[in-house]
């Protein structure tokens, strides 16, 4: 008799130090007031969260929303967990009105009274939560939607947008974006003939242009988005429309046409030597900075970027210098309030080959660099190239993350443009063939 009552006291002691737990653990409650009549009837959750888990850290960082409803309340989390996070053996951590009575949790393949050390399984749904009052009157149940990103953030989308939307048997393209559109240019060497489309994928035929040379090298064609504009010799030619161009004589010979780049478009003019010049107000203004040794004057790609040191930096890739000898170089040109331009090249040293006609973007903190033509002319990259430091040194995309659709062809003289979070790739040549198609794609964690 008497090991019988020392055994239903050690019962009873280890349900009220149970009953604690779960208060404490589980239960913060408003007003601190505890046992009070109106307390005793709330049943409600106030917050809810998984516990820290160092092989899953995404599950603590995980916020929720509580959403009190008539009939049953929700719990969802607005931001993704982590992609790849198992929710198969976690710890809830939750905060109530009040102290319950007791809370259940009922997955699909169980029922599970808490006990403030519950490791459950969240990976399948529905789960809802049930909260009992301490004065057992009130009960209240809430599903819980518990969301893991189901795409890798790193892996990159590619979509064909169009295939072969012009019969392109001319020598060069250029797409460039314009008032919001598409523009393709597309020149046999005597003639030039304008595609237009609003998402790359339908395009209308807009005829030939007039008003630019026949044999303009529209691959030195350049855009700030509301106009278009090419140089050649002592005039400078602008469009609206890509169709009807205006001649502007300028005081300096042209020697390429350079890029959009700092809110100016920009030139390589002939004044006693090679210097950088800008179109402003009708004219072209030159600055003080004269490239000191090889420096491209076509087929290279060109891109600008804000850099890490938040300073409007331009990068200036491969092409051929004036006498059509491939280069690798890659040239900086900076600017900043305090010290104005600067241009250096910081090739020396890095292991880059000679290319021309690549395309370049800067995307995600990140260059991405599609194509290419080494020194006989061929097509150089088939892989997607990456430079995580601003373009001095690349490396192969990793293929199993970020790689073009099956069907494209090594190729070069591609055009690349970033809209809307999208990367565009449009057509382009390899030794055979030009192509009129378009591509599109997209990182995954970019809109995040």
């Amino acid at each position: 008799m008497q090991d019988f009552l020392q055994n239903l006291y050690r019962m009873k002691h280890f349900l009220y130090i149970s009953l604690c737990a779960l208060a404490v653990i589980l239960t913060g409650c408003e007003g601190g007031s505890y046992g009070t009549s109106a307390s005793a009837s709330v049943a409600r959750l106030r917050a809810f969260g998984f516990a820290k888990n160092d092989t899953m850290p995404g599950l603590y960082a995980a916020v929720f929303t509580v959403e009190e409803r008539n009939d049953t309340g929700l719990v969802w989390n607005k931001d993704s967990i982590l992609y790849g996070t198992s929710l198969e053996h976690v710890a809830p951590r939750m905060t109530f009105a009040a102290t319950p009575g007791a809370a259940w949790i009922k997955t699909p393949d169980t029922v599970c009274t808490l006990t403030g050390y519950d490791t459950l399984d969240f990976s399948k749904q529905p789960i809802y939560l049930t909260i009992l009052s301490s004065d057992k009157t009130v009960t209240k149940t809430y599903e819980i939607k518990a969301s893991v990103h189901q795409q890798d953030p790193d892996m990159y989308t590619w979509e064909t947008l169009a295939e072969g939307f012009y019969d392109a048997q001319h020598d060069e393209q250029r797409a460039l974006e314009l008032n919001n559109t598409f523009v393709l240019l597309s020149s046999n060497g005597s003639s030039i003939n304008v595609y237009q489309s609003n998402d790359g994928a339908i395009w209308n035929d807009l005829g030939p242009t007039n008003g630019l040379p026949a044999a303009a090298k529209i691959r030195q064609v350049i855009s700030d988005g509301e106009q278009l504009y090419y140089g050649d010799g002592n005039t400078l030619y602008t469009s609206t429309d890509a169709v009807s161009w205006t001649a502007h004589t300028v005081e300096y010979t042209i020697q390429t046409m350079l890029m959009y780049w700092n809110k100016q478009i920009w030139a390589l003019i002939d004044n006693n030597g090679y210097q950088f010049a800008y179109w402003k107000d009708d004219e072209l203004q030159t600055i003080d900075l004269r490239p000191t040794s090889a420096f491209p004057v076509r087929d290279f790609a060109t891109v600008g970027y804000l850099s890490s040191s938040l300073r409007e930096h331009a990068l200036i890739l491969g092409g051929k210098d004036k006498d059509g000898e491939t280069l690798n170089t890659r040239w900086y040109i900076e600017y900043s309030s305090v010290i104005g331009y600067r241009l250096q090249e910081f090739s020396l040293g890095r292991d880059f080959p000679e290319i021309a006609d690549a395309a370049v973007v800067a995307y995600k903190n990140q260059l991405l660099l599609f194509g290419g033509a080494d020194e006989q002319g061929g097509p150089l990259y088939s892989d997607i190239m990456v430079s995580a430091d601003e373009g001095l040194n690349w490396t192969k995309a990793d293929s199993t993350k970020n790689r073009l659709p099956e069907q494209v062809r090594q190729r070069k003289k591609q055009s690349a443009i970033v809209r809307d979070n999208y990367i565009y790739l449009f057509g382009g040549q390899d030794d055979t063939d030009t192509y009129s198609d378009v591509y599109r794609g997209k990182l995954n964690s970019i809109d995040w």
